[in-house]
């Protein structure tokens, strides 16, 4: 058994542990309804783009829309998106494996895959995968992705596509569902309109002026960029979702060891004083 000493110490230990995993669980937290407050004030409108994009490649309204050509994939470029910090609990790690599952598919259909990743982990981890093609990499991201970053990204995906460089561009993020559910998830943006999703009666019966292929040379592109910007929303508000569970979860343990070590160092106290009665007793009997 430790002496009291020892674990006075390491209960001290543990108590200041806890007190840095409560302060970044209630940042965590702070950082998370914020980060689902923009992603529910997004989602109708990243909706109704998927909505209205899937509707009118349906229609053949976009045969002649560059954004909109399929064609058969030999090359695919995978955005990746992780965070820049760790301490998440599995955020990162799941992540890791629909992105090594995304490049086995891709290695046994005979493409060849390019890497775009966002964030300092999916970096890390990508560059150290032999014959991988990372061709950028953003780290630091605003929790509201936009400007100068936000778009340097869209024109990117947007080039390489039309240029032919690559057949379709997936990305790989972590949808979230609620504060106890995120799960990693796959999604197409280019060629647009590729995922289908039902269509709302509104999209149905809505008229374009002056024609649908004028409408969609001038709205394409911001579509498809709300739905990027989207699925950034949706991976930061899963990300501080995951670390504020992660964070509460390292408090409660913290807790429970403070309770085991204090109990540890009670009986260890107990064994001490017991022994120097024992002795006290064996000392009074030796000297009557």
């Amino acid at each position: 058994m430790a002496s009291t000493q020892i674990l006075k110490t390491r209960i001290r230990s543990v108590k200041n542990t806890k007190q840095i995993t409560k302060a970044m669980q209630l940042v965590a937290a702070s950082k998370m309804r914020r980060a689902q407050e923009a992603d529910k004030a997004s989602a109708p409108y990243a909706r109704a783009a998927a909505e209205l994009l899937s509707y009118l490649a349906s229609q053949g309204a976009t045969e002649d829309h560059p954004l909109f050509e399929e064609r058969p994939v030999r090359n695919r470029l995978l955005v990746v998106v992780s965070s820049d910090k760790g301490l998440a609990g599995a955020y990162n790690a799941n992540i890791f494996k629909t992105f090594l599952h995304e490049l086995e598919a891709d290695e046994t259909a005979g493409v060849h895959t390019k890497v775009l990743t966002i964030g300092r982990k999916i970096s890390q981890f990508a560059s150290k995968i032999k014959n991988v093609e990372v061709i950028g990499s953003y780290n630091d991201l605003a929790d509201r992705p936009a400007g100068h970053e936000f778009y340097a990204i869209m024109n990117t995906l947007r080039e390489l596509f039309e240029s032919h460089s690559v057949d379709a561009v997936d990305i790989i993020y972590t949808e979230f569902v609620s504060s106890l559910t995120q799960r990693p998830h796959t999604m197409r943006l280019l060629p647009a309109g590729f995922t289908e999703v039902e269509v709302s009666t509104s999209v149905r019966d809505a008229k374009f002026e002056p024609s649908e292929a004028v409408v969609m040379d001038g709205v394409a592109i911001r579509l498809i960029s709300a739905q990027l910007s989207q699925a950034l929303l949706d991976a930061r508000a899963s990300e501080h979702s995951m670390r504020m569970i992660a964070m509460k979860n390292a408090t409660d343990n913290a807790s429970d060891l403070v309770e085991d070590l204090t109990l540890e160092m009670n009986k260890a106290r107990q064994a001490a004083i017991t022994q120097e009665l024992a002795e006290i007793s064996g000392g009074v009997e030796a000297i009557g």
